[in-house]
C-alpha cells in the first residue's frame, strides 16, 4: 500500500469520531497495539531527543526498504508512534523523503496536541527523515 493510501486510511478512520476525547482514546488504543521493544533494545543511545516522554527509536534496512520500531512510556505518544510507523515503516528512503505527513493536519493533530507532544511528534518525524537521508546517501 502506498504512503498516500495509508494516510487516507488514517484520515478516514479518524473521521468516524465526533470529538477529540474519542480521537485521543483511539490514539491510546493504537499505541497499546504496538509490539513492545525487548528490554535490551531500550538503551540510552536509542532515546530520541526532543520528546518529553521517553521514546526509543530503532531503524533498520537500506534505501530500498526502511523499517522502524519504536516505543514510548506515554500512552498518547505511543499512538502517535503507531501512526507514523504505519505510514513510513516498510517504505523506501525516497518515498519517505517525497511524502509529507499530510494526515497530521487532516485529522486535526496539529491543533489538538500539547506543545510537548507536538515536539515529540516532530522529533519522530525528523528521526525518520534523517534515517531516510542517511540511507539514500549510503546507497
Amino acid at each position: 500500500m502506498s504512503i498516500d493510501s495509508t494516510q487516507q486510511e488514517i484520515i478516514d478512520e479518524f473521521s468516524f469520531f465526533d470529538d477529540w476525547m474519542e480521537r485521543y482514546q483511539y490514539l491510546i488504543d493504537l499505541g497499546k497495539k504496538l509490539p513492545p521493544l525487548p528490554t535490551d533494545e531500550m538503551t540510552e543511545d536509542r532515546l530520541l531527543d526532543g520528546c518529553q516522554s521517553s521514546v526509543w527509536f530503532i531503524a533498520e534496512g537500506n534505501a530500498d526498504k526502511l523499517t522502524f520500531r519504536a516505543q514510548s512510556d506515554a500512552a498518547i505518544v505511543s499512538g502517535l508512534i503507531a501512526l507514523l510507523l504505519r505510514v513510513y515503516s516498510g517504505k523506501s528512503a525516497q518515498e519517505i523523503l517525497d511524502t509529507e505527513p499530510a494526515f497530521i493536519t487532516a485529522i486535526g493533530l496539529s491543533q489538538h496536541l500539547s506543545p510537548t507532544r507536538a515536539n515529540g511528534l516532530n522529533a519522530m518525524l525528523r528521526a525518520i527523515r534523517n534515517v531516510a537521508r542517511s540511507a539514500q546517501s549510503a546507497a
